[in-house]
């Protein structure tokens, strides 16, 4: 083989492998050594650039500089996503555009939102005493700053603090433009976040004349009046065109607090504010104090005005929804058909603002929130707040708030339809999810009793409500409320506990779902809407599908037989109503940061919320601000007032009230003695259930008096009126201890 291999030449053609590693090696070292002599000879040259005592401590400084540079735009960044999710063009873009004149479900006026696109006012037509003032007193910086101004906000600091209150705002014109356009009147830190990055964005998608335009015609003014040619009219009864200093100085004034310096509520405040803005625009250097003496010496009158009863909370929830209908179909001049009953409305703006005014300093709740629908769905009530002028955020619509044991009825609902019986019971005993476990209301982990379901939901313990909502499943109870109109529950282990927060809109449209047998009610404010030209470009029983059935007769009527004992001997017995049944439940989140009463009778389904928008616990000792407290009192309180006749509905799974029976025994019993004076009786009293309050006590006074002198022998019974006169102190007192509300 070898010999063969050498006879072929084989030897010339072997490859010397010692010689080719050799040369790679060769090869590798001068590579190696030609990098070392670069490195040594840049490191030479860097040598000269060496810096030494205060040099040195200045490059150094630098450098931090730079990487907390970098840092803080990698933060920024981080932040300012969610502002620009806020930022939908669109909205920004159409908002304004729709101009929505709204009236009751007779037809008559109550309001109005948008800006009228045929009416406003060019910028060059604004006069520019008006303009002054505005940014003497709003943002005398406006022209130079690019949306937040760090020296206006620097110098608003220091006056705070020297003056220990806050005197000065640091927000910019086009920071308050953001939050008119995109955000809440909530107060926090998030808010203000996305607020200065959204008037960043604003300035660099618009002018400043384009800015300043928008804001005066966006500002709230107060009165139901936004934007300042609305409030030329609504204050001093002509054109922004024709205001005078002193009226511009007055008008100026409402940007800071519409309610506080409305002319028409403390003319006094709105003078000396008016006064202020005056010596503002002094102090900016756009008049003389001889230019500001005749506004002075003459201060602005405004008109008489005639009180006004604009159900601002209703009209802003059913704005939106007005918005949402018609988003895309390019109709803007609006005439909308809404569901609001204006006596309910007042009722329940009584209502709530009583409470809070008489109860919340002394237990530390600032605000409330209530909400009335018909088992339907159909909005007649909504407040979102103690005062609109001082603050639009709805809580209402908006505050997403934990509803504490309120949450409970979902699940005990889910727990029936899943194949618990009405007659099991169950077990107070300690429950385990992961290394969480409830406790009670008392403290307690669970007593080891035997407990029927009745009582268990009755006294509103939590170890049997984690238990069956455990049993029912997490996600499957996030379904289960899904399917009721809750939105953006957790599947926790405290999910039965209400642990998630909820609109109280949200909350109210999920228990009418048991008012009216277990159909479908998404809570709605808008009947009708007409364009311009007279058309009807939407009909809800035209253009919505008919509620269908999401929980089994069976199910609610077992759910409301459980409320039914809350209000007759449970946590809940201050809601108790004397004239027809009610059934509900009581909440309150940990910490008593939340009260809740919900409930319905035949025809109102009602919500009541008590808090702070700051979240602060409210008043632990005594029992604590609980559900069982001030939100069912009020809601009492109310529903003594919206019942205006005896004819309301039986609740699914409950018998007829014996008042109810007995009123209807007597109208039985008139009927058959006169048929026609029993016809005129019940015209009186549907009649009644549309107007105010004293007019239909008249009503029913006056067909009493035709039955008694009519009739020899009158049936002695007592009167719907009389056997539940309303309590106009608007909120019922009581400090005797509930059971337990959690």
């Amino acid at each position: 083989m070898s010999d063969w291999f050498f006879r072929q030449g084989g030897r010339s053609r072997i490859i010397d492998w010692l010689d080719g590693l050799a040369w790679v090696d060769q090869k590798m070292f001068a590579a190696i050594e030609a990098v070392r002599n670069s490195f040594n000879a840049a490191s030479s040259w860097f040598a000269r650039l060496r810096l030494t005592g205060s040099r040195r401590l200045l490059n150094e400084l630098a450098s931090e500089a730079v990487s907390l540079l970098c840092g803080g735009f990698i933060v920024l960044y981080a932040l300012a996503i969610p502002a620009f999710e806020e930022a939908d063009e669109a909205k920004w873009m159409t908002t304004g555009q729709y101009s929505v004149t709204f009236v009751d479900r007779s037809n008559t006026e109550i309001g109005f939102r948008g800006i009228k696109i045929d009416d406003a006012v060019p910028l060059d037509e604004i006069p520019d005493h008006v303009i002054r003032a505005t940014l003497a007193t709003e943002d005398r910086r406006f022209f130079e700053h690019y949306g937040v101004d760090l020296f206006g906000t620097l110098r608003a600091l220091i006056e705070n603090v020297r003056a220990n209150d806050v005197v000065q705002g640091g927000s910019t014109l086009t920071q308050q433009l953001a939050k008119n356009l995109f955000l809440s009147s909530e107060r926090s830190i998030t808010r203000k976040i996305k607020e200065a990055f959204l008037a960043i964005w604003l300035e660099a998608r618009l002018s400043k004349q384009e800015i300043l335009k928008l804001y005066l015609d966006r500002a709230y003014m107060g009165g139901g009046a936004f934007g300042v040619e609305a409030a030329a009219q609504f204050y001093f009864g002509k054109s922004i065109r024709e205001v005078t200093l002193a009226e511009a100085a007055m008008m100026a004034g409402l940007y800071k607090a519409p309610t506080k310096y409305a002319p028409h509520v403390n003319l006094p405040a709105a003078r000396a504010r008016a006064n202020e803005v005056l010596s503002n625009l002094v102090e900016a250097g756009f008049y003389t104090s001889g230019e500001v003496y005749a506004a002075r010496l003459k201060p602005a009158t405004p008109i008489e005005q005639v009180k006004s009863d604009a159900p601002d909370w209703f009209l802003d929830l059913a704005f939106e929804e007005v918005q949402q209908i018609m988003r895309g179909r390019g109709d803007y001049i609006l005439t909308v058909r809404t569901t609001v009953d204006l006596d309910l409305q007042q009722s329940a703006e009584q209502v709530l603002t009583s409470t809070v005014r008489r109860f919340g300093r002394s237990n530390n709740f600032r605000t409330g929130a209530l909400v009335a629908l018909e088992p339907s769905g159909a909005v007649r009530a909504i407040v979102g707040g103690v005062d609109y002028g001082e603050s639009q955020f709805n809580r209402a619509t908006r505050a997403r708030r934990q509803p504490g044991s309120s949450f409970k009825t979902y699940v005990y609902a889910a727990a029936l339809e899943n194949g618990l019986s009405p007659r099991a019971v169950l077990r107070d005993s300690p429950v385990r999810c992961g290394r969480w476990s409830p406790k009670n209301y008392n403290g307690s982990t669970g007593s080891g009793r035997r407990i029927s379901l009745t009582d268990a939901f009755r006294r509103s313990l939590n170890t049997t409500a984690v238990r069956l909502s455990l049993n029912v499943g997490r996600k499957e109870m996030v379904s289960y409320v899904e399917k009721l109109g809750l939105r953006g529950v957790r599947p926790s282990c405290s999910i039965a506990l209400g642990d998630t927060g909820i609109t109280p809109l949200e909350h109210t449209g999920g228990y009418a779902v048991f008012a009216n047998g277990g159909r479908e009610a998404r809570p709605f404010s808008v009947l009708e809407i007409t364009n311009s030209r007279g058309q009807r470009v939407f009909v809800r029983s035209r253009d919505r599908k008919a509620p269908k059935q999401i929980i089994p007769r069976r199910v609610v009527e077992r759910t409301n037989q459980l409320m039914y004992s809350v209000v007759t001997a449970g946590t809940g017995r201050r809601a108790a109503i004397d004239f027809t049944h009610a059934v509900g439940k009581t909440g309150t989140s940990s910490s008593y940061r939340d009260a809740w009463f919900m409930g319905f009778t035949g025809q109102y389904v009602v919500g009541v919320w008590f808090g702070n928008d700051n979240y602060r616990p409210m008043r632990r000792r005594g029992g604590g601000v609980t559900g069982g407290s001030y939100p069912a009192q009020t809601w009492k309180a109310f529903m003594e007032v919206a019942h205006k006749s005896m004819n309301i509905p039986t609740i699914p799974g409950l018998s007829t009230h014996p008042r109810q029976v007995a009123e209807k025994q007597r109208l039985a019993a008139v009927a058959a003695r006169d048929p026609a004076l029993a016809d005129a009786r019940q015209a009186a009293v549907d009649r009644a259930s549309s107007i105010s309050d004293k007019t239909a006590t008249v009503v029913r006074a006056i067909a009493d008096n035709l039955e008694r002198a009519r009739t020899e022998k009158p049936t002695v019974a007592p009167s719907a009126t009389a056997s539940r006169r309303p309590d106009r102190r608007a909120s019922a007192t009581g400090s005797s201890r509930p059971v337990q509300t959690r």
